[in-house]
């Protein structure tokens, strides 16, 4: 059997040392504390769901007594959450595309082509990450109902398209390719479009799974601006129909966690499938940057 190299601070000659073990076994025990700490809200709201209104409101227990499925299929027709679902899933897959590709024009602008005056634009761009979120809610609001865009999905692919952090994610990789390749498409005739198209977005496909990532995570967990935008109509996400849900009608506390499970269920699919490709990904960038 290959014996696993050990990689990281930590060697296996240092593991000799007995302060070294101590030290290691407390990290490690730290880790595991942590580890609790973050999954433990997860696993009470999911074993929470198992349990009926009189068991959740008395019961001290975090087991139920009895894991009946049968409640959350219950939950899920009262809910009538499959439609918001694919609400959800159109929003998101928009907004991925939007993310990438609207972010990623303005990053190739000021990472590779630098046109006179980007270093102001660039400024702008980090100055923009000072400014909370929430300012410019009752703007964007205001201008997406004098557009006429209300009840619809494309202010929220909009939003996801001009988002500073996804900018500067870009700008720091597209600086760190090589820039004879993009030399090489201009001898070839290619005009700036077609360059980034064909050949830097095809090299970036690390940063843009990072920013895919985070971009599915914040539009599925989105909640403000859906509310405010599709809240009306046959257009709700799932975050926008729990909270219909909840206020609509008189709503036990044990349905209400058996609804959050189902809003919980895709992000932590994505997070297990990409786990690897976001921390790899995600610490490559910041050591280019």
């Amino acid at each position: 059997m290959k014996k696993v190299q050990r990689t990281g601070v930590i060697r296996e000659y240092d593991l000799h040392s007995r302060s070294v073990k101590v030290l290691y076994g407390f990290v490690l025990f730290l880790c595991l504390v942590m580890t609790v700490i973050a999954l433990f809200p997860l696993i009470w709201v999911c074993l929470a769901g198992f349990k009926d209104l009189k068991e959740f409101v008395s019961s001290t227990s975090l087991l139920p007594s009895d894991f009946n499925f049968g409640m959350f299929t219950t939950t899920w027709d009262q809910l009538g959450i499959a439609k918001n679902y694919l609400n959800s899933l159109f929003s998101v897959a928009g907004s991925v595309v939007c993310a990438i590709v609207f972010n990623g024009l303005l990053g190739y602008g000021l990472g590779i082509l630098k046109p006179k005056g980007y270093g102001v634009v660039k400024k702008l761009v980090m100055l923009s990450l000072l400014l909370p979120t929430t300012i410019s809610i009752v703007p964007l609001f205001m201008n997406i109902q004098k557009l006429g865009l209300g009840n619809s999905f494309l202010p929220l692919w909009l939003s996801f398209g001009a988002n500073a952090m996804y900018v500067v994610l870009f700008i720091q990789f597209f600086e760190s390719l090589p820039h004879s390749i993009i030399e090489a498409a201009r001898i070839d005739g290619a005009n700036q479009l077609q360059t980034f198209f064909s050949i830097v977005l095809p090299l970036s496909k690390p940063i843009c799974t990072v920013i895919a990532i985070f971009a599915v995570n914040a539009a599925w967990s989105d909640f403000l601006l859906p509310y405010l935008v599709l809240r009306g109509g046959q257009l709700q996400t799932v975050m926008v129909r729990l909270f219909v849900f909840s206020t609509e009608q008189t709503v036990n506390a044990d349905t209400m966690m058996r609804s959050v499970v189902f809003s919980m269920i895709p992000p932590i699919i994505l997070f297990f499938i990409f786990q690897k490709q976001l921390t790899e990904n995600a610490v490559s960038v910041g050591i280019k940057g």
